[in-house]
């Protein structure tokens, strides 16, 4: 066989191999990738986003899309072909796995949790954006959010459980129910003072407070580590609105949709178009001051706003840095960290007036 040939046979064979091996080997890495986006303003699966009920609303157009980023299953074994591919892609980003599933999370349990969050952005969502319009009429308070199986609460406080005081002492913020419940040792008891989350339910339904209280009284257990005192929940809120406002987007978790969540009830509710007709996406938490929050994989929602058609980005200020390492070409990245900042900014594009807005990357 001439030298020639058998350096390429050669050359072939272990190129062969290479891909084989890459095939085989894998790393414990997952990918990012940009994932669908979806005008608030609009319907999704034949529904509108943004139901508002009992109020008066207003036609909005243009657009303000929230942004997803899809990854890679917790139980998908990346190889290191795939990894190498990602590594040069510039639409994907490979990650370590554990960034994604801290402490060895299962794909139900980050289902869960993207769930929760998500049903809980909802909520400050419209709290906020109530807020920032002066609507009377909010209320919040303080919910058992989870029971832990097998805890001294299970069977006795439930989901939805209106804490209204713990041991006498009134309950304002969820964070004040573990400092009450701490003042006891493990093994003594502590006595909750709630309205059961039927009543809570139906109050919610009929837009009032919720009303009429029992006690409940619990046996602390020793929690690990420290040994504190705990009682097995985790507590949250809830809010009771002047009218009814429904928000249904389907296969999407996560609290990173709120600030366009919010945005879309405020223009809703407002006459005119709050993005003058402009193709306006974002993203970011929010909470019930309306304060703006970072998120994870910038990167890959500006890339698959810009895909989708939009010319601004509102771009939580703490992500800043990140987004402003890739811009993708035609978008503008806008720096917010409130909503009141979002809706002047949106007042700009609206009126064309770009010139003075907070940019990401720029002085």
């Amino acid at each position: 066989m001439p030298r020639r040939t058998a350096t390429m046979l050669a050359s072939t064979l272990m190129l062969f191999a290479l891909l084989c091996a890459g095939v085989f080997i894998k790393v414990p890495y997952s990918e990012m990738s940009p994932g669908p986006t979806v005008n608030t303003l609009g319907d999704s699966h034949g529904e509108p986003v943004i139901r508002i009920a009992d109020h008066k609303t207003y036609p909005a157009g243009g657009h303000l899309n929230m942004t997803t980023v899809r990854v890679t299953g917790a139980d998908y074994d990346m190889n290191l072909l795939e990894a190498v591919y990602g590594w040069l892609s510039d639409d994907n980003i490979v990650v370590p796995h554990e960034n994604l599933y801290p402490d060895g999370k299962t794909e139900e349990q980050s289902t869960q949790e993207n769930a929760e969050e998500f049903s809980q952005s909802q909520e400050s969502a419209k709290v906020a954006a109530l807020k920032q319009l002066g609507t009377p009429g909010v209320s919040t308070r303080v919910v058992v959010s989870t029971v832990v199986k097998g805890s001294p609460a299970e069977g006795k406080l439930h989901a939805g459980d209106v804490i209204r005081a713990v041991d006498g002492n009134p309950v304002n913020a969820p964070e004040d129910v573990a400092k009450l419940v701490t003042k006891r040792k493990a093994g003594e008891q502590v006595e909750f003072t709630i309205v059961p989350a039927a009543e809570a339910a139906e109050a919610e339904k009929a837009h009032r407070e919720p009303t009429g209280s029992s006690k409940v009284v619990l046996t602390t257990a020793k929690a690990e580590g420290d040994g504190h005192a705990v009682v097995g929940i985790r507590a949250g809120t809830d809010h009771t609105f002047p009218f009814a406002i429904d928000i249904k987007l389907a296969d999407i978790g996560g609290p990173s949709a709120g600030l366009m969540f919010a945005l879309g009830i405020v223009d809703k509710l407002t006459p005119g178009d709050l993005t003058g007709g402009k193709f306006v996406a974002g993203t970011g938490t929010i909470d019930d001051t309306g304060k703006v929050g970072p998120i994870g994989g910038i990167q890959m929602k500006t890339i698959g706003a810009r895909k989708a058609g939009a010319e601004y980005f509102l771009t939580p200020a703490e992500n800043c840095g990140s987004a402003s390492e890739h811009i993708p070409d035609g978008l503008t990245l806008v720096k917010v960290s409130t909503i009141d900042d979002a809706t002047k900014a949106l007042e700009k594009i609206s009126k064309g007036d770009t010139a003075g807005l907070p940019q990401c990357g720029k002085p």
